[in-house]
């Protein structure tokens, strides 16, 4: 064969391809022979086509044998591929293949329905040849959707005809019926039913909705129906277009550097589900919450994460809420969430040690909290006010607005950080379950606590105590740190942690707090603890020697962590600096200005009240006016 690489010239040489076109040549020239001679030519031409055909079979089978790098790739890789497709819809290769059949069933007598199907591959070449002319426009990729599914498309053509037909002016739902036909066909009774119903044209078709679903969402929440959202996985719901299943009781976004993780333990102390994560994925988000929406549990949250700099699917994502419920927008003064941006710890990609034992320099452990820097992968000593300028790359930390554009007709519920603050926190989150219907906190304490604040990016920790090291416990005369004993299996583990995040973790059943079983007096952070499984602290209360070394090691190990946190407290900004550099940087401070004055209007219209409160972007504002008078904004254009 001379073209190998060439999907094209592989199917013109497929012996249905070289049969069928020794037919359509033979009706073109029957007339020039007498008393049936020319179909005697005929079979001797089909006959010899078929048997050389045959015999380069053979020599190809027998040529990668020994050469096995000759052998052909496979037909899909070819870069002529998809061009290739509309080769097997012509009448040679449809003829061809109807020769083909009938030469392996001659034993069943094929040879009476040869004439018939002859006649069948002819009306079904111009019917394929009719939908290319007609639906190509449509899908572009007709071709190789219909290849896959030639006979089931042929079975319900009148009905698929009449669904496209009634849809061709709404180019979404086509894009998903091409883009899903093999479903499309499986299920086309029920599909049909949907896409021709007045509740498809009143919520889809009429609103124009980008990404119409290719089932009735309002069936699928019923688990009495045969096809529901229980029996249908996460990813194909997403090809499909699948809204998320309507069993959740408010909609949450995560803006970031607002106390978002202090209001999600406190949403799940309170009894909410959700899937808490910090993956940016768009993709995963919806997965994520399918899966847990779909168990039809009771008190779900539709979390995810908005921040970021990942955008892919997010149109899609916002697309699939279809459940009209309340979006809960927790809120900061911009100024402060700036703050926090230039303060954003990472952990030291060096010396991040989260597990260690008794002999381990606590001193080198609690060297753990860095600093971002303007360029990727660089991390300093200290925060730098320069790395501002990192977070406004893009716009997505403030996109309140753009987001209430994305998905419209719902009702917003603003609440500010301050809210969530130790002192309020329990308060608000008793307006909460009266607002939403979820259950009152008790545990007015936990509320009372702080879910990272100046343990964010050093805890939490994890000391294994192993009897291996009672005799080579650190201290600062020396230090001969063996951390062998961390392979066996047989020591207790402490979590050196808050309360707040052992309960956002969901460890509160497993780990309980001992934290005055190794201190005298209270710690200087209230919300500070040590925590262990309670038969782990009996195995460690018998071994009296071993509880003795781990009391003396912890005892000087939370005093290095309390002067590790006033170390690195001492090293933030403040929102005065932000202002300050602000000040001194006009594009910095004019991208600022635009952006706000844009993702800033609904919340200035519905609770202005909490602009109001928020005193340093009221500087901010004040400074803008001061120092750009008379300058023009994008809200101006």
């Amino acid at each position: 064969m001379h073209k190998p690489n060439s999907a094209i010239e592989r199917i013109k040489n497929h012996l249905a391809y070289k049969l069928g076109k020794v037919m359509i040549d033979f009706s073109h020239q029957r007339n020039n022979y007498k008393y049936g001679g020319g179909y005697i030519a005929l079979f001797k031409k089909l006959y010899k086509i078929k048997k050389q055909h045959k015999k380069e079979q053979k020599i190809y089978q027998q040529t990668i044998q020994v050469f096995p790098q000759l052998k052909y790739p496979n037909l899909e890789t070819c870069s002529d591929y998809e061009q290739a497709l509309k080769y097997k819809f012509h009448l040679s290769y449809m003829l061809g293949e109807v020769l083909i059949q009938t030469f392996q069933n001659l034993h069943k007598g094929s040879m009476f329905k040869l004439a018939k199907n002859i006649k069948k591959a002819n009306k079904e070449f111009k019917i394929f040849k009719e939908i290319f002319n007609n639906f190509a426009k449509l899908s572009p990729n007709i071709i190789k959707i219909i290849s896959k599914n030639k006979q089931a498309f042929l079975k319900e053509l009148p009905r698929i005809q009449n669904v496209l037909k009634i849809h061709q002016d709404y180019q979404p739902i086509l894009d998903n019926i091409f883009h899903n036909f093999n479903y499309f066909i499986q299920k086309f009774n029920l599909i049909e039913e949907w896409l021709l119903s007045n509740d498809f044209n009143e919520k889809y078709k009429k609103e124009n909705h980008p990404y119409p679903s290719l089932l009735d969402p309002k069936k699928l929440n019923d688990e009495k129906e045969k096809i529901n959202y229980k029996n249908i996985p996460a990813e194909l719901a997403w090809e499909i277009n699948l809204p998320l299943p309507d069993n959740y009781e408010f909609v949450y976004p995560l803006f970031g550097l607002s106390g978002g993780g202090a209001l999600s333990s406190f949403f799940q102390k309170c009894g909410l589900n959700m899937h808490y994560d910090f993956h940016r994925s768009f993709l995963k988000s919806y997965y994520l919450n399918y899966n847990l929406f779909k168990e039809r549990h009771r008190n779900n949250i539709l979390y995810y994460t908005e921040w970021g700099l990942n955008t892919l699917y997010r149109e899609k994502f916002l697309s699939l809420f279809l459940k009209k419920v309340i979006i809960l927008f927790l809120v900061r003064d911009p100024i402060s969430r700036l703050k926090t941006a230039v303060n954003h710890h990472t952990n030291n990609p060096d010396k991040d040690v989260r597990l260690f034992n008794l002999s381990s320099d606590f001193n080198k452990i609690l060297n753990c909290k860095k600093y971002g820097t303007s360029i990727v992968g660089k991390f300093a000593n200290a925060p730098m006010i320069e790395y501002l300028n990192f977070w406004f790359f893009t716009d997505r930390w403030f996109l309140y607005n753009s987001l209430l554009s994305s998905i419209r007709n719902f009702e917003v519920f603003y609440i500010d950080m301050e809210e969530i603050k130790p002192a309020k926190a329990f308060d608000t989150m008793c307006d909460l379950a009266n607002k939403f219907g979820f259950k009152k906190p008790t545990d007015k304490k936990f509320f009372e606590g702080v879910m990272n604040g100046d343990f964010l990016g050093i805890l939490p920790f994890t000391l294994y105590i192993h009897s291996k090291d009672i005799d080579n416990v650190y201290s600062l005369m020396k230090s001969y740190e063996n951390l062998s004993s961390l392979k066996d299996n047989d020591g207790i583990h402490l979590q050196i942690t808050s309360t707040n995040l052992v309960e956002f973790y969901k460890q509160s059943k497993e780990y309980i707090n001992f934290t005055k079983e190794f201190f005298d007096k209270p710690l200087k952070y209230e919300n500070l603890g040590i925590f262990l499984k309670p038969q782990e602290f009996g195995r460690l209360k018998q071994d009296s020697k071993l509880f003795d070394v781990t009391k003396r090691y912890l005892n000087n190990f939370i005093e290095a962590l309390e002067e590790r946190i006033d170390l690195e407290k001492a090293k933030l900004f403040k929102e005065k600096d932000v202002l300050n550099y602000l000040k001194e940087n006009k594009e910095l401070r004019v991208k600022l200005k635009n952006i706000l004055d844009k993702e800033l209007v609904h919340i200035k219209q519905h609770r202005p009240d909490i602009v109001a409160s928020w005193k340093y972007y009221q500087e901010f504002e004040k400074m803008c006016k001061e120092l750009d008078d008379g300058d023009i904004y994008e809200k101006d254009l």
